[in-house]
């Protein structure tokens, strides 16, 4: 079982879920369907395999859903299925969140030729299922964390001595180089040094626009800070080649899903 899983079901149930044991026969059977409750993009499906025994999925990661629809059929022990109730919904709810979310940002740019990344900014813990159901949502991973790609920021610049130093630096991971500058003295040096992949964070669309230009293809513009649904398509018509947006994780809200149970 994933572990974040596990470490869900021991909160929430602990040592038993008394209610169920108080009211349920033991031997009791049933099944369950989980149903959206209002339209959204499905995020987090694959936690229900880890919590029930027998699951039939009735949709997918990445699929639309109206009011009404059935996303999955669970069955098995009518104790198991209660007390594992909240712990589903709550994955379903939060990466539907998340996939909704994303939905919307990669609907947002389309036909600009503007890629959208997701972000670190993740819940603890949760990063894999929130970047996997940001993927569902259509949108494109970032890095997973400090371990799969360079990303040199303002304050590992001033750690360094300055923009060159960084650049030079880090070539001896062997790795593709993205840089964040923020002043033009800073985006001059970072070209001059030959980096291939700028970070500009905190502009405005009209000023992005103008620092792109300059930058003139030599090394390709990721756009981040202030990224919202009502202006990453503006952003996105500057030029820039991906923009980030870490509200895609951290301020996507939970989706309404409901679980409804029968005996059998």
């Amino acid at each position: 079982m994933n572990p974040i899983v596990r470490l869900a079901l021991e909160e929430d149930i602990g040592a038993g879920d008394i209610t169920s044991q108080a009211c349920v026969p033991e031997s009791q059977q049933a099944r369950g369907w989980f149903v959206a409750r209002e339209a959204l993009i499905l995020g987090g499906l694959e936690v229900l395999g880890e919590l029930y025994p027998s699951v039939t999925l009735e949709k997918h990661d990445g699929d639309r859903c109206q009011e009404g629809e059935i996303v999955a059929e669970v069955a098995g022990d009518a104790r198991l299925l209660l007390g594992r109730e909240r712990v589903a919904l709550n994955f379903l709810q939060r990466l539907s969140g998340v996939a909704t979310l994303a939905r919307r940002f990669a609907d947002a740019v389309q036909g600009t030729g503007c890629t959208v990344l997701d972000t670190r900014k993740t819940t603890p813990g949760l990063r894999a299922l929130e970047k996997a159901a940001a993927a569902a949502g259509g949108v494109t991973n970032h890095r997973m964390g400090l371990f799969d790609a360079i990303l040199i920021k303002n304050n590992h610049i001033a750690a360094a001595g300055g923009v060159r130093n960084a650049i030079e630096r880090a070539r001896s991971a062997g790795r593709e180089i993205e840089i964040e500058v923020r002043t033009r003295a800073e985006l001059r040096e970072a070209l001059a040094a030959g980096a291939n992949h700028l970070l500009l964070d905190n502009l405005t669309p009209a000023d992005a626009a103008e620092w792109v230009r300059e930058i003139a293809g030599r090394a390709r513009v990721e756009l981040s800070g202030g990224i919202t649904l009502a202006n990453v398509r503006a952003y996105a018509g500057t030029g820039a080649d991906f923009v980030s947006a870490g509200a895609i994780t951290h301020s996507a809200r939970a989706m309404d899903l409901s679980f409804r149970l029968e005996l059998v």
